[in-house]
């Protein structure tokens, strides 16, 4: 599983003295608990044997890649603020986190794939307009899961919606 490979990566890091590795998979593997407490937490509520309980309660390999995601997602948005603010030497550190986190999602998809994904979708769903959006931006993550952003596909399907 990928959250083990996290964490047999997290132990190299600490081997090796890599800070900025080590720092950014403690992050990384502090999310993913935090995701599965709540997981937990949620599940507790129909199931009350403790194995069981724990046993679904971990993430999965899709789940962490989300987990990643998000955490990348952090971090160019970060980078917008601190260019934004003249902070390049904060931008850089927050561009060498994102990097490392990069190698653990797919591949993404280029903004033709991503065109051409939603345009498919469009016409599977039929969609006629902007009221259609939600359908078809939903249909169109589900295909693309893990190799964008929403953002972006958002405005891709409201350009071609319009």
């Amino acid at each position: 599983m990928l959250k083990e490979q996290l964490q047999k990566e997290l132990n190299d890091a600490l081997k090796s003295g890599d800070q900025l590795r080590r720092s950014v998979l403690s992050l990384l593997l502090t999310a993913i608990k935090n995701r599965e407490l709540a997981k937990r937490t949620q599940l507790s509520k129909t199931i009350t044997e403790i194995a069981e309980l724990e046993k679904q309660s971990q993430a999965t390999d899709d789940e962490v890649l989300e987990v990643i995601a998000s955490e990348t997602k952090k971090r160019r948005e970060a980078i917008e603020q601190f260019q934004a603010g003249g902070r390049e030497d904060l931008a850089q550190k927050e561009k060498s986190e994102m990097d490392i986190l990069a190698t653990y999602l797919p591949e993404q998809a280029s903004e033709e794939e991503i065109r051409t994904e939603v345009q498919k979708t469009i016409t599977d769903l039929n969609a006629q307009g902007l009221k259609d959006m939600g359908k078809v931006i939903g249909a169109a993550m589900a295909k693309l899961k893990g190799r964008t952003e929403g953002g972006i596909v958002s405005k891709i399907v409201k350009e071609l919606l319009q």
